[in-house]
């Protein structure tokens, strides 16, 4: 089963990394052709869109994998009921953005005021946004249909469009010199806009026919399930933004130019975000399927161990070569390359606590994500309260890592008592010591040696630790590629 897994990761992941490395050209070329100032105000916006869209898709996706699976198991007309479930779920999130866009567009000058000063000459760009963020939900149900049918290829061809509408459109633009006009940073928005609608338009093409209608006594029971979700996702999405936010408003010269800086900085740590995102989009509909108690327990532990083992060779990878790194933005913004270790063990952080969250899903406890969430959102406020006036975007990284921590220690405290999951702590600490040995012994050692010297080392490393956990877990590299590649 858990070949099915790594295949889907692959699969998800593949796309996701081709795409996010077209979307990612962004980074290099709006930090070169936009000075610090300027970058922020895209750095707090695109902080702020992920924040709209989990509030706005109300829980829903979980609740539609999850439900489902349950309609299957429970026979029946499973088409009907399954047409029934996303025609609600699609209803009642449409509506939720359609409201959302009209306030916006009402209140767009107050909106523009609460965002600070950088945004009230440009009221629309606060309208752009929320454009953005009407398509982007509208189609979200309509792409977790695809993941729950298995029809990755589809998935990722679409995903794929949008990302290079948006780059080819962002370069165009600045090609016939429109980021040089007086509405500046809002092409970068428009160009966001124009590919969110042609990709939604495509994505609605996929779903048979069938019209967003809402079964409120179905929506009553899918948003039992999912309101914790809901919840829970909001407070762990303002973990991911509320760093901007603090650098913001507590930052007291200079803030939306520490923000471009964080904001610029968290970008290299690429690797890790896309290998944790591929994994979410494989691991949520696969471990909410119908296994036997006893499947899902095996096979959580052993994607955990597997997950860290991956995470730390990505870590090093980058870690090890930041400097090399620091070139994809512009010379302005590699002031900051030193936080990168913290942000990736951060991002590293996050993928584990999201492993522990599949065990509550599965058993529709998702109360207890709320109490996580919520106890790492108050850990994130109050150490970039104490953290950021003292230390700028450096007090950020480490309140977000600290936030991550405490999230992944009650999330353990959790399974342990309600659900205990054989988890290999011994295996999984093997590979956490001995990627932080290496990287320790970079930093002391290697880092002042000569640029040759220097990388050849640095390789070694890398190579030690990837031999080490191939040996340690006997895994057939050519039967994993295998699996991979084979045809459903």
């Amino acid at each position: 089963m858990l070949e099915k897994l790594a295949k889907q990761t692959a699969i998800y992941g593949i796309s996701t990394i081709l795409g996010r490395m077209l979307s990612y050209l962004l980074t290099p070329f709006y930090t070169r052709i936009f000075g610090l100032d300027a970058y922020g105000i895209i750095t707090d916006v695109y902080a702020l869109i992920p924040f709209a869209l989990v509030v706005l898709t109300l829980g829903m996706e979980s609740g539609y994998f999850r439900f489902a699976a349950k309609t299957e198991a429970a026979g029946g007309d499973v088409q009907a009921s399954k047409r029934r479930l996303f025609a609600t779920t699609w209803g009642i999130t449409s509506l939720a953005a359609l409201a959302f866009f009209a306030t916006i567009v009402i209140f767009r000058q107050e909106v523009s005021v609460l965002m600070g000063t950088a945004y009230e000459a440009h009221p629309e760009y606060a309208v752009i946004v929320a454009a953005i963020v009407l398509f982007d939900v509208a189609g979200c149900i309509p792409f977790s249909r695809l993941r729950e049918q298995g029809r990755a290829g589809r998935f990722v061809a679409l995903k794929l469009t949008n990302i290079v509408l948006q780059v080819a459109l962002a370069v165009g633009f600045w090609a016939f010199g429109l980021f040089d006009s007086q509405f500046g940073v809002g092409w970068a928005f428009v160009a966001n806009l124009m590919a969110s609608i042609c990709t939604t338009i495509m994505v609605v093409a996929t779903t048979d026919g069938i019209a967003p209608r809402i079964d409120w006594a179905l929506l009553a029971v899918v948003f039992g399930y999912s309101l914790p979700l809901l919840l829970s996702g909001v407070a762990g999405t303002a973990n991911e933004f509320i760093d901007r936010q603090l650098i913001k408003y507590l930052v007291p010269y200079g803030a939306m130019a520490q923000l471009g800086i964080y904001g610029a900085i968290t970008k290299i740590a690429v690797v890790m975000t896309l290998f944790t995102q591929m994994y979410r989009l494989a691991a949520e509909p696969f471990f909410l399927s119908n296994f036997k108690r006893e499947e899902f327990v095996e096979m959580n532990a052993a994607a955990l161990k597997y997950y860290i083992m991956v995470s730390v060779a990505i870590f090093l990878g980058i870690a090890l070569y930041r400097d090399v790194f620091a070139l994809i933005v512009g010379a302005n913004f590699r002031e900051g390359i030193y936080i990168l270790p913290v942000v990736l063990g951060a991002n590293i952080m996050s993928g584990v606590w999201l492993n522990l969250s599949f065990w509550y899903k599965r058993e529709e406890k998702t109360r207890f994500a709320l109490w996580i969430t919520l106890t790492g959102l108050i850990f994130s406020i109050a150490g970039g309260v104490l953290l950021i006036p003292l230390a700028g975007y450096y007090g950020a990284a480490w309140s977000r890592f600290i936030a991550e921590a405490v999230m992944v220690v009650v999330s353990l405290a959790l399974n342990r008592r309600y659900f205990p999951t054989p988890y290999d702590f011994g295996r999984i600490a093997e590979y956490v010591a001995l990627g932080a040995v290496l990287f320790v012994a970079s930093e002391e050692i290697v880092q002042r040696q000569p640029v040759a010297i220097k990388y050849t080392a640095n390789t070694l490393l890398l190579v030690t630790y990837t031999v080490y956990a191939v040996y340690r877990e006997k895994i057939d590299l050519r039967g994993v590629f295998r699996a991979m590649l084979k045809r459903r």
